[in-house]
């Protein structure tokens, strides 16, 4: 990858041809190969020390959420409990990296989370969360809400249909929009992987979310099968890492949606260090977006610190 400076970069986002010259000109990913190096990776054995390591950094990684319409100032109350101590009856257990809810509840988790937002962020999905299909003036009103109200990170969803029918800088310059509108807040750029047709797309939209500033690249929204898989992450990733060497810039990973098993977690961990580095096992740079992921680590947890596992009711439901 040649290397790309403040110039060639701004050369880049200067026009649609160029944008497009530049996401066309990426090497072809090989469906076969990513797909068996996926599924090679996934079947490494996590030795019990390294396991026990793994779920705890796992449980740092997650982004525990709560997306749905049904949603009150209850349970986003009760999911920053969590956050806050997984397992009550274990003050060893990692917190979470961040609650992620809808903007018209961010004001409640950072009320519940309180001063431990210094270690538990509160992200807010935003842009029309899940479609995106809505104004740009809407999507930065959104924007600026969820911030004003506290959120300390934004995930946005891209305009998959712009991105398809090849409108690739109409799709740059919303990124860069609510980037501005985000201010301080980081930006995770939702591509909806499952609707983005080949590998070619992904690391092409992946690409242009970095290309336009964004501070991760989230696989999905969870709304939309298939969610994260690990073929997609692996591409993904390889993007990122890619993108870090071409331009000195580290930008994060978070697959979301469907990663619900300890065994699930770690597969993606093995993905992350055998394909971007250790650099990205760490909550500043890769997350894990799910809502039940969280117990089954627990009981892991549990069950390989005293050999039993806990019943189905031990943990609290979410």
């Amino acid at each position: 990858m040649t290397l790309l400076d403040d110039a060639r970069l701004s050369d880049i986002a200067s026009s649609e041809a160029s944008l497009r010259r530049f996401l066309h000109g990426l090497p072809g990913v090989d469906q076969t190969g990513a797909e068996a190096r996926a599924a090679t990776l996934a079947t490494r054995s996590i030795k019990t020390t390294a396991k026990q390591y793994a779920i705890d950094l796992a449980i740092s990684m997650i982004d525990l959420t709560t997306l749905e319409g049904q949603d009150t100032p209850g349970k986003v109350r009760a999911l920053c409990a969590k956050a806050l101590r997984p397992d009550p009856s274990d003050r060893t257990v990692p917190q979470v990296a961040a609650i992620c809810v809808y903007p018209d509840l961010v004001a409640t988790a950072v009320e519940a989370l309180g001063g431990a937002r210094r270690t538990v962020k509160v992200a807010s999905v935003a842009t029309g969360f899940p479609s995106g299909r809505t104004s740009l003036a809407v999507k930065e009103a959104d924007t600026r809400d969820a911030v004003a109200a506290g959120a300390d990170e934004v995930d946005m969803v891209i305009d998959r249909g712009a991105f398809l029918a090849g409108r690739y800088g109409a799709v740059f310059d919303e990124i860069v929009a609510v980037k501005q509108a985000a201010g301080d807040a980081h930006l995770k750029v939702i591509l909806e992987t499952g609707e983005l047709a080949t590998y070619d797309n992904v690391r092409r939209a992946s690409w242009l979310a970095m290309l336009a500033g964004g501070d991760f690249i989230k696989t999905s929204t969870g709304k939309v099968a298939p969610a994260a898989t690990l073929p997609v992450t692996l591409v993904m990733l390889e993007a990122v890492r890619d993108f870090r060497e071409a331009t000195g810039r580290q930008v994060g990973v978070k697959p979301a949606g469907g990663i619900r098993t300890s065994k699930d977690a770690i597969k993606y961990l093995v993905l992350v260090n055998e394909t971007a580095g250790d650099d990205w096992l760490d909550p500043d740079w890769f997350r894990l977006g799910a809502s039940s992921l969280l117990n089954d680590l627990l009981m892991q947890r549990q069950k390989l610190a005293t050999g039993r596992y806990a019943g189905p009711d031990y943990f609290t439901l979410d």
